[in-house]
C-alpha cells in the first residue's frame, strides 16, 4: 500500500513538473528577443492591432511611449531588444520599424542584405520604387498574394544597394515614409 502511494506520488510531482516545463516554454517563446521573426502584420507575439498594454503583456517585455500624442507616437521596449520602435496609431499598434541588424524576417530578410537577395526571398512580390530623401535609395515593398493580407506590406529600405531598415504593418500608415510626423 505505502508503495502505491510512493508510485501515485511520483506519477503526480513528474506530471506537475513537465506541465511546468512546457508552460515555461512557451511563455519564453513568447518573449520579444532578437531571435523575434518579423511578419507583415507583427514581430513574435506582438500583433498590429494590439494596444501597447497587450503587446507588453503578450510579449513579456515593459514597452515605453517616446511620445504623447494620442493620435500617433511610437513606443520602444524598455530595456532589450533594442532598435524596434512600434508606432501606435489612435490607441493601436499599425506599424513597426526595425532598425536592428539582428532581427529577420519569417523569410530571413535583415539590415545589410543586398536589394538582390531581397528580390530572391519574395520573388515576384516586390515592388522597387525610388527613395525619398537618399539619393539612389530605394524602397522595396513586399506586397502579399494572398487576399486576407492585402493590407499589410513589408517595406525595405536601401541605399541603393542594401538594406538600412524595414517596417511592418498595415495599410496606410507601414507606407507613411515620415513616421507620425
Amino acid at each position: 500500500m505505502l508503495k502505491n502511494i510512493s508510485v501515485k506520488r511520483l506519477f503526480l510531482f513528474l506530471t506537475s513538473f513537465n506541465f511546468s516545463l512546457i508552460v515555461m516554454t512557451a511563455v519564453a517563446q513568447d518573449k520579444l528577443t532578437e531571435q523575434s521573426k518579423v511578419t507583415i502584420n507583427g514581430i513574435g507575439s506582438i500583433q498590429v492591432g494590439m494596444t501597447p498594454q497587450k503587446a507588453s503583456k503578450v510579449s513579456g517585455i515593459a514597452i515605453v511611449a517616446l511620445g504623447k500624442d494620442p493620435q500617433c507616437t511610437y513606443y520602444q521596449p524598455k530595456e532589450q531588444p533594442k532598435d524596434i520602435l512600434l508606432m501606435v496609431n489612435n490607441g493601436t499598434i499599425s506599424r513597426i520599424d526595425i532598425k536592428n541588424p539582428q532581427i529577420t524576417t519569417r523569410s530571413g530578410a535583415k539590415i545589410g542584405d543586398t536589394e538582390a537577395k531581397i528580390k530572391s526571398l519574395y520573388p515576384g512580390q516586390i515592388e522597387v520604387t525610388p527613395h525619398k530623401y537618399v539619393p539612389n535609395g530605394r524602397y522595396l515593398t513586399f506586397i502579399p498574394k494572398d487576399a486576407t493580407d492585402k493590407n499589410y506590406r513589408l517595406i525595405f529600405e536601401t541605399d541603393g544597394k542594401k538594406v538600412t531598415q524595414y517596417r511592418s504593418g498595415k495599410l496606410p500608415e507601414v507606407a507613411w515614409v515620415e513616421g507620425c510626423s
